[in-house]
């Protein structure tokens, strides 16, 4: 199957506005220092037009073309349609205030990916978390506000995300978020019986790390991978106490995440393994005993 990007978005359109400019910089031989100087701009202005950080004014990006020696006029037609889709709302603006930074870039570059491959060693990842098992861990926040706003939000996501069939998915969670028990059983029952409907989807992968996998490198914390369509690049995201981070222009690092990830799926069970023990625990939680029990099924 061919891969095709989700619907476009903003800062979709920025990334590419930025490469396409960046490499007509490139072809007159231009460094960015040198470019950002005929420019009367800031390099760092420059640097994040590049980087798709930035988006790009009318007036500016006339200024670039000028600049740069751009004179075909389809080129021309393309950069300024680029540049004024660039400037448009974001599917998430109104979530912004209950959105960190990091989180709203990794949001930008999930509109364009072609590939997720993500990981949670102790919950359910959560892109599969039901409304009710998302509502429950969402009481946790002190502002009822936010938790309600950020709930709309990943409804919102899940909705796009899942809206076409291109991109393909690989989902590894630690058989610990197979027990623990968010909302009750029943909540849980539900959120598992969807695991296992998703883990037939023919273009998705959902792996168990075993409890017998021991120590393994994703203990550390959740990661999300994302290939980009534009131009085949990744991009990581991680989650942790001490704040979110994306990570872009760092092949060494994101190498290193990748690496790790693979080491996961190689611990974790078959689909097939991993698709019968979600199935035996929804069975197991629609017991009437299942009720009252320990995360192991102790009383």
């Amino acid at each position: 199957m061919a891969e095709q990007p989700l619907a476009d978005d903003p800062s979709a359109h920025r990334r590419r506005l930025g490469d396409d400019l960046r490499r007509s910089r490139e072809a007159l031989g231009l460094t960015q220092q040198q470019a950002a100087d005929q420019l009367e701009w800031s390099l760092s202005k420059l640097i994040r037009i590049e980087n798709g950080a930035h988006g790009v004014s009318v007036s500016d990006l006339r200024s670039m073309i000028g600049a740069y020696r751009i004179s075909g006029q389809r080129q021309v037609d393309a950069l300024m349609t680029a540049a004024r889709a660039s400037r448009a709302k974001a599917w998430w603006s109104p979530y912004r205030d209950v959105v960190p930074t990091p989180f709203a870039r990794y949001l930008g570059y999930e509109a364009s990916a072609v590939r997720f491959r993500i990981f949670h060693p102790f919950l359910v990842p959560g892109l599969l978390q039901t409304g009710e098992y998302a509502a429950e861990l969402l009481k946790t926040l002190p502002d009822a506000r936010r938790a309600q706003l950020l709930l709309e939000l990943k409804r919102e996501r899940q909705q796009r995300v899942f809206a076409q069939p291109g991109p393909s998915f690989v989902f590894v969670m630690g058989e610990e978020g197979l027990y623990r028990w968010i909302g009750g059983r029943e909540v849980m029952q539900r959120q598992l019986a969807y695991l296992a409907e998703v883990a037939r989807r023919p273009n998705t992968q959902l792996r168990i790390v075993p409890f017998e996998a021991g120590a393994y490198p994703g203990m550390a914390g959740p990661l999300v991978l994302l290939k980009l369509a534009e131009n085949g690049e990744e991009v990581a995201f991680l989650e942790s106490v001490g704040g979110d981070e994306l990570i872009r222009d760092e092949p060494a690092t994101i190498t290193k995440y990748a690496d790790n990830f693979e080491t996961m799926v190689g611990k974790s069970l078959s689909r097939e393994r991993s698709e019968t023990l979600i199935r035996e625990r929804v069975e197991q939680l629609g017991r009437p005993e299942a009720q009252g029990t320990d995360s192991r099924g102790a009383r």
